[in-house]
């Protein structure tokens, strides 16, 4: 059976001011199918109107001169048999014709005129219940509801409140939760995307991607000859993007390590220490050539101007065996300073965990391959935790999370419904795609990733306990890790400001349906709704809400919910091709264990860390592919929906567009004057959804 979404709605009750007459009432009701090119169908449909006090019988719709044919209209005449009191449902229902195919259909919606019968004087002439769905024979009676999205405790109808009750109860059957990896958030328990249904899958229109001089390499399980190797392919296949030439020229130079680490694929790492960590042996002696003349550690600590990156979540985790060779993982501890000149730079960096004299601190003052080679295993944890945690755990977990608790415990007619739902509708279709190939046996991770099918559960088991609530908030996890000041953070920048847009946005939605706070702890399908995302997501994290208290609580949720679903997907998504296209920049695994000695590796050995040919352009080929917005991608805050077309709705979204407008220009006006400019929080380039 495929899951059903239930929909709407809109317009106000017709009510009938004389229940005694049998035949008195009756309406002329016109079906409206979409405009789209497969949104006809041969089915036959039926329709009844369902009033507060009765419902008429089902009347065929599309017979005799009347067809459902793409964008549609189709009228009929319904009589009322008795009495219907307020109208309040119109009930459709698919029914295949022998001989013919079974196609699904598209509603658009129904529009209810009355016509004879007596009615109260505030009644408005014309109902609007809007579909916008598709419907199956499968679905039996499907009910679309009239009024204005509401909570529960405005409904005014007995039959309004069953009805919701049973939407409710038809989607906790159909959509349960699975668990895909201990201690991480749940999935949508799912056998196959078709199961999906037709309102819940999407299809994704990417642009051609040239992957050609990849193609050819994918037979050649060996290493690099050289860099100059991979540079002669690297060349074919950046010209037409100038960010990772940037890179290829200056991936060497230790001010751009810091850069990246900032305004990189996975900005999220970096933080400002007061403190050395205790398994980080160094001295102000030992640090002295790169601090400016006169300081010391602790008072570049007491400055603020000490940062670290911290892989300890990599410690121990198992490594993959690729290419029937095996790779190897470190978990690196990097110290980088913010020096006179603005720059952040790496002054120190242990590979692994626990120090000792088989793992030195390497620093800037070893040779230029023992600095270069122990940057290159900065990079090469950070691949593995951007690809699983940054992306895979904090957007697209993120997003399944909230869409399967929004289905199971928010109606659609609910407020908070409506608004999610166009962020976190496609993350179903796209994450249960990932898990059953980019996750799956033979898929990349299995074949081309450090961090290979034995190891991916027990990172992301172990990252979902590390990660806080105030770290997916983006003014809290700014401020938390000291990176809110940095002149050069341009990420930070562009998320506060951003989160600034959608916050002040999500305010005002929730100040449209909660007149307090009241409101909030008397809805009982939001805390219901709460009370699900804890238990089946972050349940061992810190911070995560499981009861609402006051508006600002939903409005910082919902905030947090859309920038992870929307921005934080585009920065963490759309710019991994342009960091990882210069191989050694971004290694995905690497084939030799981390130096345990100084001076043992020259500038011929570093190739032979790197992963081998076909494993490389596997990857690249992949990311390739992933980077690319789709050609029909909906912007930031742009919605399709019918619901948001109503005056009060369009004119929060005119608002928010104008503010996310503003930022846009803002943006490419900065990024003209910058050498390496950082694109990926222009809401003009951020898909509305995870939709890839």
């Amino acid at each position: 059976m495929t899951l059903t979404v239930a929909v709407l709605f809109l317009g106000s009750c017709v009510s009938i001011t004389s229940n005694t007459m049998a035949s008195g009432q009756e309406f002329e009701v016109t079906v409206h199918t979409s405009p789209g090119p497969t949104c006809g169908t041969f089915n036959r449909l039926w329709l009844s109107l369902i009033g507060s006090q009765g419902e008429t019988p089902p009347v065929e719709v599309n017979e005799g001169e009347h067809h459902l044919l793409s964008g549609s209209v189709c009228p009929v005449r319904v009589q009322a048999n008795g009495p219907l009191g307020c109208v309040v449902l119109v009930r459709l229902r698919l029914e295949a014709q022998v001989g013919l195919p079974n196609l699904n259909w598209h509603c658009s919606r129904v529009e209810v005129r009355r016509i004879a019968g007596e009615w109260a004087p505030e009644d408005p002439d014309v109902q609007v219940f809007l579909g916008d769905r598709w419907l199956q024979t499968a679905d039996g009676d499907v009910e679309l509801r009239s009024g204005k999205l509401c909570l529960l405790q405005d409904e005014t109808e007995e039959k309004l409140k069953q009805q919701r009750v049973k939407e409710l109860q038809l989607q906790q059957r159909l959509i349960r939760w699975r668990q895909f990896v201990d201690g991480a958030p749940q999935c949508i328990d799912l056998s196959s995307a078709s199961d999906l249904g037709p309102n819940l899958s999407y299809k994704h229109k990417s642009p051609s991607t040239n992957t050609h001089y990849l193609k050819g390499l994918d037979g050649r399980a060996e290493a690099w000859t050289s860099l100059q190797e991979f540079e002669t392919v690297f060349l074919q296949n950046s010209r037409q993007n100038s960010i990772a030439r940037f890179i290829r020229a200056h991936w060497t130079e230790d001010w751009y390590f810091g850069h990246q680490c900032l305004n990189g694929c996975n900005p999220l790492l970096l933080r400002q220490i007061h403190a050395l960590p205790p398994n980080l042996p160094v001295t102000s002696d030992l640090l002295r050539p790169f601090l400016p003349e006169g300081s010391s550690i602790d008072l570049e600590l007491q400055k603020g101007n000490l940062y670290l990156l911290d892989y300890e979540v990599l410690d121990g985790i198992p490594a993959n065996v690729i290419n029937g060779k095996q790779s190897y993982l470190s978990a690196p501890l990097c110290l980088l300073h913010l020096n006179q000149q603005g720059q952040l730079v790496p002054i120190a960096i242990q590979l692994q965990q626990t120090p000792g004299p088989q793992n030195p601190v390497f620093l800037p003052s070893d040779s230029g391959c023992d600095w270069l080679l122990a940057k290159m295993w900065v990079h090469g944890a950070d691949f593995q935790c951007h690809q699983l945690v940054s992306h895979y755990l904090r957007t697209h977990m993120m997003a399944e999370l909230v869409c399967v608790a929004t289905l199971r415990q928010l109606p659609p007619v609910h407020p908070l419904h409506q608004l999610l739902m166009p962020h976190v509708r496609t993350s179903l279709q796209i994450n249960h795609g990932a898990r059953a190939s980019l996750l799956a046996p033979n898929g990349v991770f299995d074949k081309a990733v450090g961090c290979g099918l034995e190891a991916l559960p027990v990172l992301l088991s172990r990252s979902s306990r590390r990660i806080s609530y105030r770290s997916m908030c983006v003014p809290d996890d700014v401020r938390d890790r000291g990176v809110d000041k940095l002149p050069q953070s341009y990420y930070s920048q562009d998320a506060l400001r951003v989160w600034t847009a959608l916050h002040r946005f999500a305010l005002r939605w929730v100040d449209l349906y909660y007149s307090g706070d009241d409101v909030v702890q008397q809805d009982s399908e939001l805390q219901q709704w709460i009370a699900e995302l804890h238990a089946h997501g972050f349940v061992h994290s810190t911070g995560f809400p499981q009861v609402f208290h006051t508006k600002a609580e939903v409005t910082k949720f919902v905030t947090m919910v859309i920038f992870s679903c929307s921005a934080l997907h585009a920065a963490v998504n759309f710019s991994q091709l342009d960091f990882a296209l210069w191989l050694p920049n971004c290694p995905m695994s690497m084939l030799r264990p981390p130096p345990q000695v100084k001076g043992s590796v020259t500038e011929d050995d570093i190739t032979s860390f790197l992963p081998d040919v076909n494993v490389s352009c596997r990857v690249l080929a992949s990311l390739s592919l992933l980077s690319q917005p789709a050609v029909d991608f909906v912007p930031l805050c742009h919605y399709r929906e019918p619901v948001f077309g109503n005056d009060v709705h369009r004119r929060l979204l005119q608002e928010v567009q104008a503010e996310l407008d503003a930022i846009s220009s803002d943006i490419a006006k900065r990024n003209s004057h910058l050498e390496l400019p950082y694109p990926y929080l222009s809401p003009t380039h951020i898909d509305n959804s995870v939709a890839i």
